[in-house]
C-alpha cells in the first residue's frame, strides 16, 4: 500500500507553489489565552494505518466499467479510495488522525473523460445496482461526498476531475458552457481568454469545481454583486439513471416550474451534473478593497442592512463580529495596530467591527453614496490597506485549520441566514448553544452575504481539542448549534455549505414533511432504485 498522506485528505489547499501556514508563537499564546492548552499529539496518520477493506464491486461490472473509460481510469488501489473517502469537514480530517475512526472507503474510484461515458457508467451501476458518489473538488464540510453505501453492496466515487474543458463561449449573449470538473481559477483562466469572469468566488474556490458549485447551491464572497452560483446557471445537463437530462433554453421562461432549480443543491442525489451554462461578464478594469469600523455587532449589522435596502452594497461585504474583529487586530500584533486602537478610541469605537468593502468595475458611484452611508452611521474608515490584507489571505483558512488540527484544536465553521429582524435573536442563540457545548470555546462570526431582506451568519468555532472523545466532541456542538438554527427563531439549516448527511435531520423542520416528500418523489422519478448518493440530503432511496 502506498504510505504517502494525500493532500486532499490533509485539508492543505496551497496553491502551487505556495508553502503551508505555520502559526506565529504569539498567536499560539493568545489562543491557548482563551481556550486553554491544547495536546498536540494526533498527526495524520499514514494510509497504512487506515484499514480497507477489499473492493466489493462485481468483477462483471469492473469489466464493464473499464470497457467505457479504460482500465486505467478504474481505481480499486487503497490509497486511491482513501483519497475520495470524504471531504474537507473537521470530523473529515479528524478521521484521518485518529484510524479507530475511520472514514467511509469507496469500493473504486471512476474517472470518466466526458458526459457520455459518465451516462454510461451511470447505466452499469443501475445495471449492478452499485452506489455511485459524484465528486468534485472533494470540499463538503457536510458529508455531502462521504461514501454511504445506503444499502448497496458497493459503492463506488465518480471523480469529474477529467471533464475540465471550456465547452463553448457566447459573447454575444454572455453565456458560457463549462464541464462540471472544471475548478475555481481554471474556469477563470478559460473564460479570461475571452475577456471575461464568472465573478465567483467561494472559500473553496482553489480546489471546488463547477459542477460542485451548482451542486451545493454555492456563494461567491463577490455574491452582492456577482449573485449567488444559481443566479449565474443559465441551463445544466446531467446523466441520471433514467438518461440524459437537459435544462434551460432561455433567459427566463414561464414554462412551469424551473426544473434548473431542483437539479441545483440536488447534491448528486438526482443526477450527475456534466455540463452548466452560466452566465458571464466582462472582467473588471479595476477594483478597490477598502475597511471601516463601526462600533458594537448591532450598529454594525444595522449600517449593513441600510446599504442592503438601498442598492449600496459593495460587490464584497464582510463584516466581523467584536469577537472576529478582536481576534484579527490581536494576530496582527504589530505596533501599527495599536495605533488603529488608539484611532478607534479616539472616534468613540470601543467594541469595532471590521467591515471589509470590495468594489469590482465601474462602481464609484455606488461607492460614494455607501460611504456616506457608513459615515452618517458612525463608521470609521481605515483606508485600503486592511481592506486588501484580507483580499491576500482570505484562502488562508484552510491552510489555517491544518496548523491549529497539529497543535490540538478543534477547529470548525458552520453557517445560516435569516432576515433582518431574527438576525440579531438567531445570533445570540447560535452563540450560546455552542458556549454550552464546548469548554471555554472561542466563538467567532461574520456577516459574509448580504440581501435586501437580510443576512447570512457565518460562525468559526475554535476549542481545546477532548482527546478522550474527539469526534463525540463536535457532534455535540453542531448538534446544539443545529437545534438553535432550527429552533424558535425562523432561520436556515444552511445558507451555502448544504445538506449532505449533516444537516439531513434538519431539512424537513424548514421545508416540511410535504416539502420532503416532494423531494422524494422527484428522487423516485429520476433515480428509481437509490444508486445516486446514498444518504445525502434526504434518506436512502426504500426497495
Amino acid at each position: 500500500m502506498n504510505d504517502s498522506v494525500d493532500h486532499r485528505l490533509r485539508g492543505s489547499w496551497t496553491p502551487e507553489g505556495a508553502s503551508a501556514v505555520e502559526l506565529a508563537p504569539k498567536a499560539v499564546r493568545w489562543l491557548t489565552q482563551r481556550i486553554g492548552e491544547c495536546t498536540a499529539n494526533a498527526p495524520v496518520a499514514p494510509n497504512s494505518a487506515m484499514p480497507v477493506a477489499p473492493s466489493r464491486i462485481p468483477g462483471a461490472a469492473h469489466g464493464k466499467l473499464a470497457g467505457i473509460v479504460g482500465e486505467e481510469y478504474v481505481l480499486d488501489d487503497p490509497a486511491e479510495r482513501l483519497a475520495r473517502s470524504g471531504g474537507l469537514s473537521y470530523l473529515d480530517l479528524l478521521r484521518r488522525r485518529y484510524p479507530s475512526s475511520p472514514p467511509a472507503v469507496p469500493d473504486a474510484v471512476v474517472l470518466p473523460a466526458d458526459p457520455a461515458q459518465v451516462q454510461r457508467v451511470l447505466d452499469v451501476c443501475v445495471e449492478h445496482d452499485i452506489g455511485v458518489v459524484p465528486f468534485g473538488g472533494g470540499t463538503s464540510v457536510v458529508g455531502g461526498v462521504t461514501a454511504l453505501r445506503g444499502g448497496k453492496g458497493s459503492v463506488l466515487v465518480l471523480d469529474l476531475e477529467r471533464l475540465d474543458r471550456l465547452v463553448s463561449v457566447d459573447p454575444v449573449s454572455r453565456v458560457a458552457v463549462l464541464q462540471a470538473g472544471v475548478r475555481g481559477p481554471d474556469a477563470e483562466r478559460l473564460l479570461s481568454v475571452h475577456g471575461l469572469t464568472l465573478g465567483h468566488v467561494p472559500q473553496s474556490f482553489e480546489r471546488a469545481t463547477i459542477g460542485g458549485f451548482a451542486a451545493t447551491r454555492s456563494a461567491g464572497q463577490a455574491s452582492s454583486g456577482y449573485g449567488r452560483f444559481e443566479e449565474m446557471v443559465t441551463g445544466l445537463r446531467l446523466a441520471t439513471p433514467r438518461g440524459e437530462w437537459r435544462l434551460g433554453v432561455a433567459p427566463a421562461s414561464a414554462a412551469g416550474p424551473d426544473l434548473r432549480q431542483l437539479a441545483i443543491g440536488s447534491e448528486g442525489t438526482l443526477g450527475v451534473i456534466t455540463e452548466v451554462a452560466v452566465r458571464v461578464r466582462p472582467l473588471p478594469e479595476r477594483e478597490r478593497f477598502e475597511a471601516f469600523a463601526l462600533d458594537g455587532w448591532e450598529r454594525g449589522t444595522r449600517a449593513v442592512r441600510h446599504l442592503a435596502q438601498r442598492g449600496l452594497l459593495a460587490d464584497v461585504t464582510r463584516l466581523s463580529d467584536v469577537g472576529e474583529t478582536a481576534s484579527t487586530l490581536a494576530l496582527a500584533g504589530s505596533w501599527k495596530t495599536a495605533l488603529l486602537r488608539r484611532y478607534l478610541n479616539a472616534r468613540g469605537i470601543a467594541e469595532p467591527c471590521l467591515l471589509i468593502l470590495g468594489w469590482y468595475g465601474d462602481a464609484v458611484h455606488r461607492r460614494r453614496e455607501a460611504v456616506r452611508s457608513l459615515r452618517a452611521a458612525g463608521a470609521a474608515g481605515l483606508g485600503t490597506a486592511p481592506g486588501h490584507a484580507w483580499l491576500r489571505n482570505r484562502f488562508a483558512g484552510p491552510r489555517q485549520r491544518d496548523a491549529l488540527l497539529d497543535l490540538g484544536v478543534c477547529v470548525e465553521t458552520l453557517e445560516t441566514a435569516a432576515r433582518w429582524g431574527d438576525l440579531g435573536p438567531l445570533y445570540e442563540r447560535v452563540r450560546a448553544a455552542l458556549h454550552g457545548a464546548l469548554d471555554r470555546p472561542l466563538v467567532l462570526c461574520h456577516v459574509s452575504h448580504a440581501y435586501e431582506t437580510g443576512a447570512s451568519l457565518y460562525f468559526t468555532v475554535l476549542a481545546a481539542r477532548d482527546e478522550a472523545d474527539p469526534i463525540g466532541q463536535w457532534e455535540r456542538a453542531k448538534r446544539a448549534a443545529s437545534e438553535a438554527i432550527a429552533g424558535d427563531v425562523p432561520a436556515t439549516i444552511s445558507h451555502h455549505h448544504a445538506i449532505g448527511t449533516d444537516h439531513a435531520p434538519y431539512l424537513a423542520a424548514e421545508i416540511g414533511d410535504l416539502g420532503v416528500d416532494v423531494l422524494k418523489a422527484a428522487k423516485s422519478a429520476l433515480d428509481p432504485t437509490g444508486i445516486l448518493n446514498p444518504g445525502k440530503l434526504l434518506p436512502p432511496h426504500p426497495r
